[in-house]
């Protein structure tokens, strides 16, 4: 059984589709790793990086700019091109507020205002070369066949205890 980390390296196969230096594709993610894959073996994918295109933006928190690193630049055949982040759904979403106010809240809440904030940049920015803004979750990726689904083993059930007979 092969296990794979988290992080690495991504190696190409087809080293001349990738719009960067081949030898330095780091992933993140399964989800990513999953993508290069897919970007990699795709005959509809002329040309695709990772975290090669630098978007600016303003966080609205502490009022500075900020450089905002895209998952994925990819170019189809035909010639469309699209910035993609690649996130867990639950956090394309704002927190759900709890019963008591919490750190993990308040974290989870500027977490939540700084991704707005990367991702208005990045539709602006892909806007303005006529390109196009997604964000794929796991669901985008389990649909379009990128990431499979889950294959991890059920923990084995607990051997049951014998019953105790009443006594007679």
């Amino acid at each position: 059984m092969e296990i794979m980390a988290y992080r690495g390296k991504y190696k190409p196969k087809n080293p001349k589709k990738y719009g960067g230096d081949p030898t330095n594709v780091v992933y993140r993610s399964m989800w990513e790793r999953h993508c290069f894959k897919w970007c990699d073996e795709s005959s509809n994918i002329i040309k695709w990086s990772s975290e090669e295109v630098v978007v600016p933006y303003l966080y609205e928190i502490d009022k500075k700019y900020h450089r905002y690193f895209v998952d994925l630049k990819i170019t189809y055949r035909g010639g469309k091109t699209v910035l993609i982040e690649i996130k867990p759904d639950i956090q394309t979403r704002p927190p759900k507020k709890p019963d008591r106010f919490s750190r993990r809240y308040l974290s989870e809440g500027l977490t939540y205002i700084k991704n707005v904030n990367k991702w208005k940049a990045a539709r602006s920015f892909a806007k303005d070369r006529g390109w196009e803004f997604e964000i794929w979750t796991e669901h985008t990726l389990e649909n379009m066949g990128i990431k499979p689904k889950s294959t991890r083993a059920l923990k084995p059930l607990k051997p049951l205890k014998p019953l105790k007979r009443p006594k007679k």
